[in-house]
């Protein structure tokens, strides 16, 4: 086992491979409603490629595991990375929504097959608290993506096309299939394992299914707010595209905060009590939403929505940590089969809240209350 000191490099590596989905995503965001206005569509038609991208993500990551097992990690994620950066430039010449649904999707699914390999390198070298850290340390520095990148993306909407974002987006997926051809040492061990029955060991376990199960809800209710926060703070409380990046990167900054209190706690406190006291505060703070969600003044939806993202910070490493622990052989697998629960719950959740879209934000209060409250009564029966 190895241990956190002198892999820094590693960390940040690991960091800008998994931050794929949120440089992809948080980019595009303030471009929503500029991209409905061209395409001469309502912003839901628009809102709907990110569920697009989430399905496209897991079903990606299905096949991205069973690659990374069975050729490395180095190799798998410089196919995704290439493939990413193809159809994020093909993304430039969709005329019609439903073209740009196609290539989005195409673009993440190969999205999928990069970041299944950052959780299995993990897996690969450490062990215990030791990876829950690394974990921890790795979501910090890719929290970065979060924050910054829907400030790249109203940066050049402001001053360019939003085709100017894929652009981008190639150009960060091929800088960092470079990096990987140069830096990354594969660290994978190959043991010869027929994908069906890796499926079926890691299906087969429920502990890892509970866990992977709290981790898609917990994801599931960050990836509703960022669906919405587009119509959140620019239509309902007409804040401009300029200054989106700063009322959405508040959410982020209490996240990485809350990450590196994360980190300290695990000295004193089980990975899985940090986990059970983060989604109690997201019950209650998703009650409070709906209860004040009528009269709602900007500065609490800000807090509100800051408190319920940032206590994923308990979540999301400590989790993935307790889910990959369980299959030392198959962390790809495992990693994978992890990933496809939580973006396609992810995706069909944030497509229902969609689809319920109205002028108000109860829609969205109300199904973060029932995100929350499923996966707290998920996390009681996890012994």
């Amino acid at each position: 086992m190895r241990k956190t000191v002198n892999h820094i490099n590693l960390i940040i590596l690991l960091a800008v491979l998994s931050a794929v989905a949120p440089i992809a995503v948080d980019t595009y965001i303030p471009s929503i409603p500029t991209m409905a206005k061209e395409f001469n569509v309502g912003i839901d038609k628009i809102e709907l490629t990110l569920s697009i991208f989430l399905i496209g993500f897991a079903i990606g990551q299905i096949f991205g595991g069973v690659l990374s097992d069975n050729i490395g990690r180095k190799k798998s994620s410089l196919i995704g990375l290439i493939g990413f950066a193809f159809f994020s430039f093909l993304i430039i010449f969709s005329s019609t929504a439903y073209e740009l649904w196609i290539y989005r999707f195409l673009e993440a699914f190969f999205g999928g097959f990069i970041v299944v390999n950052a959780s299995a390198i993990v897996r690969d070298l450490f062990r215990g608290k030791e990876a829950t850290k690394i974990f921890a340390l790795i979501g910090s520095v890719r929290s970065l993506a979060p924050l910054l990148a829907p400030a790249i993306g109203a940066f050049i909407i402001h001053f360019y096309s939003w085709k100017i974002v894929f652009v981008f987006l190639t150009v960060y997926a091929l800088v960092v299939a470079l990096w990987v051809y140069k830096d990354l040492k594969e660290t994978y061990t190959y043991v010869k394992i027929n994908p069906i029955k890796s499926y079926k060991m890691v299906l087969q376990n429920s502990q890892a299914m509970q866990m992977m199960f709290v981790l898609a809800l917990g994801f599931s209710g960050m990836f509703t707010l960022i669906a919405k926060s587009s119509f959140i703070y620019m239509e309902y409380f007409g804040i401009s595209s300029d200054l989106f990046p700063l009322y959405f990167g508040f959410s982020i900054l209490v996240l990485m905060g809350l990450i590196s209190v994360n980190v300290i706690l695990l000295k004193s406190y089980a990975p899985l009590f940090l986990i059970k006291m983060a989604i109690f505060i997201q019950v209650l703070v998703s009650i409070v939403f709906m209860l004040v969600s009528k009269d709602i003044s900007l500065v609490l939806t800000i807090l509100l929505i800051a408190s319920y993202i940032g206590v994923n910070a308990f979540i999301y490493g400590n989790a993935t940590a307790l889910v990959l622990e369980k299959f030392p052989t198959n962390s790809g697998v495992a990693s994978a089969l992890s990933g496809v629960i939580q973006f396609g719950i992810g995706a069909v959740i944030s497509t229902i809240v969609v689809m319920f879209h109205t002028d108000s934000l109860l829609p969205i209060a109300v199904s973060l209350f029932l995100i929350s409250i499923t996966s707290f009564i998920v996390i009681k029966s996890y012994k």
